[in-house]
């Protein structure tokens, strides 16, 4: 019998310590996670390339059941962006609520002297850089850049016209290093997408525009559209034929005598007040996405830079890509006045 009760009593304590384990690493196995629906904010018109992404991630976390809440994508594009932006800003604290950003975040504040900026928000992960193109209608007689730009210079001072998302945004900056150099001023017609951009050049309303792949593909594979060339230092990765030609095929700006590069950043924020843990859910959660199959064939079929950092990292690209907008937009002459 007594020893009957030291087997009793020592499987009480092993069970006891278990116990004592267990609650001590409860932290690591109680992560946090949303306790209802997420808001993804894009601060830009419904069909243009941020739009685009946030719908397909919101479309591979439902399929793959990555979190229990759903996704709600709300368009708020107001004030180029700035009302997307100033919503999630003004959100101190809420882990519900995402920005889904771009280059957004460093022309707002420079070009409006806003009280913003990326260190208004928590830095979650960037996911890709997206490429900027230069496109004309495909019934234009331009076959190059080189051609284009030498019809620019030949005509009057606003003969042409350039069209593209917001004003003093990316699209605008590049518009603008590109009147530099052909030395004659096109005329900039900025809207609220870039959807709505390459609707306006299959339209024939404007001569050209500076959309991102995503943003004119349907019109390129649908024969109303031509890419000259894409502002960046060398050709695009992806081989896969999309027309006649693959991304790949598409020449660099720079290789035609218009030296202008541009990437464009692709990363979710959460606000400020907002926790490291819940920032690395939602980290975790994107770099499980950029895992799967459906954003691999997304980001070759619209030609977007695969390229996943998170934490210091992240912080260091943000410090870097700040200052190189402050020089881009000083001396395009859109830095607001101090």
């Amino acid at each position: 019998m007594k020893k009957l009760i030291q087997k009793v009593s020592y499987a009480v304590l092993l069970l006891a310590a278990a116990a004592i384990v267990s609650a001590g690493a409860a932290p690591a196995y109680a992560a946090w996670e949303p306790t209802k629906p997420v808001e993804f904010i894009v601060p830009a018109g419904a069909g243009g390339a941020s739009d685009q992404m946030a719908r397909t991630i919101q479309g591979i976390i439902m399929k793959y059941n990555l979190m229990k809440q759903p996704v709600m994508i709300l368009n708020k594009s107001g004030a180029s962006g700035a009302e997307g932006a100033m919503d999630v800003k003004e959100a101190t604290g809420n882990p519900h609520k995402l920005m889904v950003a771009f280059s957004l975040i460093y022309t707002l504040p420079i070009a409006q002297n806003l009280p913003l900026s990326w260190e208004n928000f928590n830095p979650v992960a960037m996911i890709a850089l997206d490429d900027f193109i230069l496109w004309v209608h495909s019934d234009a007689p331009y076959k190059t850049a080189k051609d284009y730009a030498s019809a620019i210079k030949a005509a009057p001072d606003g003969t042409f016209k350039m069209g593209g998302t917001g004003s003093k945004r990316e699209d605008q900056i590049i518009s603008a290093a590109f009147d530099k150099i052909v030395g004659k001023k096109i005329i900039y017609i900025p809207y609220k997408s870039g959807g709505e951009a390459s609707t306006q050049l299959a339209g024939k309303h404007i001569d050209s525009n500076v959309n991102n792949p995503s943003e004119n593909v349907a019109q390129w594979r649908a024969g109303a559209a031509r890419a000259l060339c894409v502002f960046s230092d060398k050709p695009m990765d992806y081989k896969k034929k999309i027309t006649d030609t693959a991304w790949s095929d598409i020449p660099t700006c720079k290789a035609q005598g218009i030296d202008v590069q541009y990437q464009m950043l692709r990363a979710f924020f959460l606000p400020l007040g907002t926790t490291s843990e819940q920032a690395a859910f939602y980290a975790d959660l994107l770099k499980q996405v950029v895992s799967k199959p459906e954003w691999k064939e997304y980001t070759e079929n619209n030609a977007l830079a695969r390229h996943y950092a998170t934490g210091d990292e992240f912080v260091d690209f943000l410090k870097k890509d700040m200052a190189k907008h402050v020089q881009l937009m000083t001396e395009a002459g859109f830095a607001a006045k101090k």
